[in-house]
């Protein structure tokens, strides 16, 4: 299960929406070996495709080296759809090289609604997991919790309240 703060999901989602029609994408750090999101990374789409993602291979660097200079991790790696739903593609299962990662994915198809969904992706098999949104700012034990489908089907959950 992906327990992640509901500012930072909202941050990726602005990020998403930003971005679009092209796909966005970025990470969330955190502690190494605690599997706890915390530090919101945007980055550039290198692509800069409506259907395609990819780090800029220089920012990746310098990213990945902060982390690991911060004692972080990426625990999550996300990305947006902007006409599909989100779950992951051929390319992103096959691109998918971080095996501790949730794979957070946005779709940005409509813009009134925010679809999100986590996956994990290893040796190519993908899994999908529940995503608990935590409103820290209201109270640290407030939860609220998605549990998203194990199929393919089309999803449209709201996770902004908006």
């Amino acid at each position: 299960m992906l327990s992640i703060d509901r500012s930072i999901v909202e941050a990726i989602v602005s990020h998403a929406r930003r971005d679009h029609p092209d796909e966005a994408c970025g990470v969330v750090a955190g502690p190494a070996g605690a599997d706890t999101p915390t530090r919101h990374i945007p980055m550039v789409n290198a692509a800069r495709s409506m259907t395609f993602y990819e780090f800029d291979s220089m920012e990746q660097l310098r990213v990945w080296r902060e982390m690991d200079d911060r004692d972080e991790e990426p625990v999550v790696i996300y990305h947006s759809h902007t006409a599909t739903e989100p779950y992951p593609s051929r390319t992103d299962i096959s691109f998918a090289g971080e095996p501790g990662a949730h794979y957070l994915l946005v779709s940005t198809r409509d813009p009134e609604t925010e679809e999100i969904r986590s996956f994990r992706i290893v040796d190519g098999v993908v899994t999908e997991e529940p995503v608990r949104v935590v409103d820290a700012t209201v109270d640290p034990n407030a939860v609220q919790s998605y549990m998203f489908g194990q199929s393919p089907a089309t999803v449209d959950y709201e996770c902004s309240g908006r």
